[in-house]
């Protein structure tokens, strides 16, 4: 039986790119200086390479789906002319208060929950306890917890409740992404 492969989870806005509440413009979509070199030298090691981002804009009536996959395409081709190949890209446009009926619900993919990483995980062939997540808000800490992951904050000022229950707590803090791939290249695999 073939093993299973480590992932590294990035959460998108606030962390691989500048926040810009409910943006599907690619022109507005920034990514951090170290963002490209951080998942090429994580990439260069064998770890796969996802995005985990909820789009509660779309519950909202921000933006359509087909405006945001627009975006997910955009991104993709960004790190593809940078040389990374990001192996899966999962987003949650639910919210339990949505004024879209069609997208209210409380869901397990939305973050805090750890759906997107367990879908990630059967699609991909992923060791979860293998892997970590790196995100810039405790809610990011606690989906990648709750799905077994080792987990990075980036401590970027993003966070403003910081209620700290183990299942939110990071296992690591981080100033910048090239400070997290640092980190997880330095720790052996499990």
């Amino acid at each position: 039986m073939k093993r299973r492969s480590p992932a590294v989870f990035f959460d998108k806005d606030g962390t691989l790119v500048h926040d810009v509440p409910y943006n599907v413009d690619p022109g507005k979509t920034v990514f951090r200086d170290d963002a490209f070199a951080a998942m090429r030298e994580l990439s260069a090691h064998g770890w796969k390479l996802f995005i985990i981002s909820n789009q509660a804009g779309i519950a909202e009536g921000r933006f359509r789906p087909d405006e945001f996959e627009a975006l997910i395409r955009a991104i993709r081709a960004v790190l593809a002319k940078n040389g990374i190949a990001l192996d899966g890209f999962y987003y949650c446009p639910h919210h339990p208060c949505a004024p879209v009926a069609a997208y209210r619900l409380a869901c397990r993919c939305r973050k805090p929950g750890d759906g997107m990483l367990r879908r990630a995980a059967r699609e991909h062939a992923l060791d979860l306890g293998r892997s970590w997540m790196v995100g810039d808000i405790l809610n990011d800490m606690e989906a990648g917890r709750r799905a077994g992951c080792r987990t990075i904050l980036l401590d970027v000022g993003n966070e403003t409740q910081w209620r700290l229950p183990p299942e939110r707590t990071p296992d690591h803090r981080a100033g910048t992404l090239g400070d997290a791939a640092d980190l997880i290249l330095s720790r052996p695999r499990p």
